[in-house]
């Protein structure tokens, strides 16, 4: 015959109670160590009688760690959990106070290009009025001192330029009274080392006009004597040499 089925509720019998306690004590303590080998399960346990005392079952080294371990996988997803709901809520606030300054600027904006005026009291449109002078006064400002600084750098480029043009043009005067006499040297040294020949090099000479050279008519017949018209041409051209300041070879 089984055993018929106990009905939960608290036994009255003190004796009884406390047999019962004994044995359901025991049988769960053992289930519990059964657990944590057969599973390999961290098992704690922890049992206060009627009286207060203790009993306890720890599958692990120390049963402070197992309850270490507990607290953290309990209370740390209520913490996190109300910890992220700070946060949000944190956030929340912070974005509705950007977003409140956003639209005091855009306003502020607004009313600097001269829109959305009709709802600004006397007070406030004198204030916008003071803050529009202000940063005209420094926008003119910084104009005024950009063109000063191109003025300025200006002046110092056309000083350069002008202690420039003094050099060179002190240059040239020292270089110019040299030029004659080292002309005049190069003649002398042509006239000298010549071969006796003292003739001038023909880079010396000025052009010559086209009717320098004039062919030969071959119907002329060879003249022995005085020649009046060859004498005149020749003088023509002697004294046009000669206003041009070249002297021909033949005659120095």
């Amino acid at each position: 015959m089984g055993r018929g089925r106990v009905e939960l509720k608290r036994i009255e019998n003190k004796i009884n109670r406390q047999v019962t306690f004994a044995k359901r004590r025991n049988g769960l303590l053992k289930k519990a160590y059964e657990l944590s080998v057969l599973c390999d399960a961290e098992v704690a346990l922890i049992i206060f009688s009627s009286r207060g005392k203790l009993y306890e079952f720890c599958s692990s080294s120390s049963m402070l760690k197992t309850l270490e371990r507990y607290r953290k996988c309990s209370y740390g997803a209520q913490l996190n959990t109300s910890r992220s709901i700070d946060e949000t809520e944190s956030s929340y606030q912070e974005y509705l106070r950007l977003k409140a300054n956003v639209e005091v600027l855009q306003r502020s904006q607004r009313n600097l290009l001269g829109e959305d005026l009709g709802s600004l009291d006397s007070k406030e449109l004198e204030h916008l009025e003071l803050q529009l002078e202000s940063s005209l006064k420094h926008i003119r400002s910084t104009k005024t001192q950009f063109m000063l600084d191109q003025l300025a750098n200006l002046q110092s480029r056309e000083q350069m330029l002008l202690e420039t043009n003094k050099v060179l043009k002190r240059k040239l005067e020292e270089a110019r009274p040299q030029i004659p006499s080292q002309l005049a040297w190069e003649v002398e040294g042509h006239h000298g080392g010549g071969g006796g020949s003292g003739s001038i090099p023909c880079s010396l000479f000025p052009p010559q006009p086209e009717g320098f050279f004039q062919p030969m008519d071959s119907n002329l017949s060879l003249q022995i004597g005085y020649n009046p018209a060859c004498l005149d041409g020749m003088n023509a051209l002697v004294s046009s040499q000669s206003a041009a300041g070249f002297i021909p070879g033949w005659m120095l």
